[in-house]
């Protein structure tokens, strides 16, 4: 029996790509799956995939009021909730400084930065009263430099959350609560369709897949309560942002 089993998992953002990989993975070793987005319809089409019914329930994890009251839902079916998995997250195809406006800057950072602060401070009374818990943050490679496809809002969101992370571990490692940030870089989800220029097929399947990021979270979670795997970073074999230039490089060989 998976050392998981029964756990009760919360994960945003499971309607599509990165959250639905994850939500079937957690659900295969033997947990009790939450899952939440913005869209009921694609919420239902994971719960589908699932070995056993999970509880859905429809939240946008930018609006405080309703990221409590799913956070209500999820412990009142479930019970308190073991790992929290932060995965929701949008971009723009208006992200740079040229054409970015007031609306989609907001909308960026609520999502990618407000929504897990308050997915994680709903959380973790009750972690600190129980002495354990794990919190999963799907963050991205932008948290970790400045990449010009991503833009600025994207990047400046997913240092913050980046930063968040490092700062629980800080602070509430003491509580037995550990906190994971995971940085993919290029995965082939939903996002990439808000890109402003096109990815073509062939560039999509030389990136990262959903189920391999899925498999590094259960790792994560897998390891003793002792441990924490702080931060990774997953980035495609061939990788785009590196391509050009190494091809250069091995015609001058």
């Amino acid at each position: 029996m998976s050392a998981l089993a029964n756990q009760v998992v919360w994960i945003t953002g499971a309607g599509s790509g990165i959250g639905r990989a994850i939500a079937v993975a957690f659900a295969e070793a033997g947990c009790r799956v939450a899952l939440s987005g913005r869209r009921p319809a694609q919420l239902e089409e994971t719960a589908a995939l699932l070995p056993s019914p999970p509880l859905v329930v429809p939240a946008d994890v930018a609006d405080a009021d309703q990221v409590t009251a799913a956070h209500h839902q999820v412990v009142a079916a479930l019970g308190p909730v073991d790992i929290l998995i932060n995965n929701a997250g949008v971009n723009t195809p208006r992200r740079h400084w040229r054409n970015l406006t007031p609306a989609d800057m907001e909308q960026l950072v609520d999502v990618n930065l407000k929504g897990p602060f308050l997915c994680t401070l709903a959380v973790l009374p009750t972690m600190r009263a129980q002495g354990r818990g794990l919190l999963i943050h799907v963050v991205s490679n932008a948290a970790t430099g400045i990449y010009a496809v991503a833009g600025p809002t994207y990047t400046a969101a997913k240092h913050g959350a980046r930063a968040m992370s490092a700062t629980l571990n800080a602070e509430e490692g003491i509580h037995g609560i550990r906190s994971v940030c995971i940085n993919p870089g290029e995965v082939e989800t939903p996002i990439l369709d808000n890109r402003p220029s096109p990815v073509s097929a062939a560039d999509r399947a030389l990136m990262v897949q959903p189920e391999d990021i899925a498999a590094a979270a259960l790792f994560a979670a897998q390891l003793p309560p002792r441990t924490c795997m702080a931060e990774m970073l997953i980035t495609p074999t061939d990788n785009n942002f590196h391509r050009a230039t190494a091809r250069r490089l091995a015609g001058e060989a």
